[in-house]
């Protein structure tokens, strides 16, 4: 169910993410190929490569470059290439919130790869930090560019992630 939502946040929060670089039949065109990159490295590593030609890259396209070096590391047989594309994946998501820090979706994407990596690796740094600051923004209702499907998409994520407190599902489940 939740890898499931990660999916469909993918689809429609690349809308987001492409709307600055891309024409509006390549983001179509990027939406569909990024739910197949799920399950398949060569759309993953043709996205990946379409994305690391765009020039001036935002905070968010810089984000989703991150999040298909995570799906590098889930596509990879080799461990040592799985953690390597992990720790690649978790320091551009850095950059891309150093870019922005209080874009909710950016916050949202680094929380989804740190939720599915590993505990026993210690790269998920930053779940509560992430958490708090997803949660911050529903609270405010402060959601930027973000659509109505991506806000409920987020939430009901976060709710299924098992990682909030009772207080914030309460906050979570007014949009979910």
């Amino acid at each position: 169910m939740i890898r499931l939502s990660f999916l469909y946040l993918l689809l429609f929060a690349s809308i987001n993410v492409c709307q600055a670089q891309l024409s509006p039949k390549e983001i179509a065109v990027f939406k569909t190929d990024l739910v197949k990159a799920v399950e398949n490295s060569k759309v993953t590593d043709s996205l990946y490569e379409k994305l690391a030609k765009l020039p001036g890259k935002t905070a968010l396209v810089t984000a989703y470059t991150g999040t298909l070096e995570a799906l590098k590391a889930k596509h990879s047989w080799n461990p040592y290439n799985k953690i390597k594309y992990v720790k690649q994946a978790l320091i551009t998501m850095q950059r891309a919130i150093n870019m922005d820090p209080h874009n909710m979706e950016i916050r949202f994407m680094r929380f989804s790869v740190e939720h599915y990596t590993p505990g026993f690796l210690g790269l998920s740094k930053n779940l509560i930090t992430d958490r708090k600051e997803i949660i911050k923004h529903y609270q405010n209702r402060n959601f930027g560019s973000a659509d109505d499907v991506l806000i409920k998409n987020v939430a009901r994520f976060m709710i299924d992630s098992e990682r909030c407190t009772p207080e914030e599902i309460i906050i979570l489940k007014k949009f979910s």
